[in-house]
């Protein structure tokens, strides 16, 4: 008789490895599977032993290559097979990241399961891009929604009348529909000229932050691809006093720090 397998639904973070958690880490290092999405970071494969077997189920916009039913399927196979999946979730798993269905599809089928949070990009983006969704000052509160299910034609976005429009909005997976969204926020009422930043691949070497108002910020950040989130609010202007992240010392720091692990390893070690 098989022995029961065991399912960690595990938040990545969002893109720089260093910031999955230390439960998240040890996770991985006990897995015999590791499912995991596009948007985590693969270095983050490391972790875990060289024989653990890695299935890739990223989703793309307009391009799937798992639909959502073949990763459940996917898990219960894996899980009732005997073997520890750690089912590796870009950001946090519960933020926009499917993983209250599946911890509900796994719960339903009686598979063991934990969850260990992820830092969301919803606040760590931000932060890297020298942005806090809250200041005493400024704004109390943030609101995160979902631009994926924002375009024109959608019939099932959110009441866009209830915003607040005294705190910060973040808006995650909206990039593509970032002109719909915009003008949909200025039919509602928001200022055409609320502070605004888009930001690419956030935390990681090739972040990218674009910088504008309520009114241009669409047009501005055109070239951005996903993933990226958007910042609608006050605090984006306290970017220009407490940007502090430099994603090219980053990778020279990166560099640098290879180069003596190897000069260690070829000079001093036996």
């Amino acid at each position: 008789m098989l022995k029961q397998g065991l399912v960690y639904l595990v938040g990545a973070g969002p893109g720089d490895p260093d910031l999955i958690t230390v439960k998240g880490m040890k996770c991985l290092q006990q897995a015999d599977v590791v499912i995991y999405d596009r948007l985590a970071n693969p270095e983050l494969l490391d972790y875990a032993p060289p024989t653990a077997v890695h299935y890739y189920v990223g989703k793309a916009p307009q391009k799937q290559r798992f639909s959502q039913q073949q990763i459940n399927a996917l898990l219960l196979d894996q899980a009732r097979q005997g073997k520890v999946v750690v089912r590796l979730k870009g950001g946090d798993p519960f933020v926009f990241g499917r993983g209250g269905e599946e911890c509900q599809v796994l719960a339903r089928a009686g598979i063991p399961f934990q969850v260990v949070p992820g830092i969301t990009s919803a606040t760590s983006v931000a932060a890297y891009a020298g942005i806090p969704v809250t200041h005493r000052h400024i704004a109390q509160s943030f609101t995160v929604i979902t631009g994926h299910t924002a375009g024109a034609a959608d019939q099932t976005a959110d009441d866009w009348r209830q915003l607040p429009r005294d705190g910060t909005l973040v808006i995650l997976m909206g990039v593509g529909n970032l002109p719909q969204i915009t003008e949909r926020l200025l039919t509602e009422g928001y200022s055409p000229q609320t502070p605004a930043a888009t930001i690419y691949r956030g935390t990681t070497v090739e972040q990218k932050v674009v910088i504008g108002v309520l009114e241009n910020i669409a047009w501005k950040a055109r070239e951005l691809k996903p993933p990226a989130i958007t910042i609608i609010g006050e605090v984006v202007k306290l970017r220009q006093e407490i940007d502090w992240f430099n994603p090219r010392a980053q990778e020279n720091e990166e560099v640098l720090s290879l180069v003596d692990q190897f000069l260690y390893e070829e000079c001093v070690l036996p």
